[in-house]
């Protein structure tokens, strides 16, 4: 099961040949990925956020355009003992065209330690809903 969000390209996401620019991909990832930790209960209280990034990357496969719009799917692909992966596919709304494919990898973190912590039960259940099975995983 993936979790989605639209995503409306506006002007000022795009460059002088018209395409979305690169740097706006990863703002479209953070908004998925945002809203979805949100879905979960894990962004609701910012004074005990607990997770952070420890990479992201972002494959460009199609062109995207102004005014084009796109959904943004957020499933998870692996889970550790105190960290986790998420993956991303931006497709165009109406065609279903693959436009990018994205990873982050994020780690359940305590910020008074500065150190990664595991993940508690609950939040590894959430995660669960949202894990792929391998096979409709390739490619990604």
């Amino acid at each position: 099961m993936a979790y989605e969000i639209p995503v409306k390209t506006r002007f000022c996401e795009t460059d002088a040949l018209g395409h979305i620019n690169n740097v706006s991909y990863f703002i479209y990832l953070e908004e998925a990925r945002t809203d979805f930790f949100a879905e979960l209960g894990f962004g609701r209280d910012l004074n005990n956020w607990k997770i952070i990034l420890a990479s992201i990357s972002c494959d460009f496969v199609s062109q995207g355009y102004y005014n084009q719009k796109l959904i943004v799917q957020t499933e998870v692909s692996k889970i550790g003992n105190s960290s986790f992966q998420l993956v991303h596919k931006i497709k165009d709304a109406e065609s279903g065209e693959l436009i990018a494919k994205g990873r982050a990898n994020a780690v359940h973190f305590n910020f008074d330690t500065q150190k990664s912590e595991s993940l508690p039960e609950e939040k590894r259940q959430q995660l669960e809903k949202y894990l792929i099975k391998e096979e409709s995983h390739r490619g990604n």
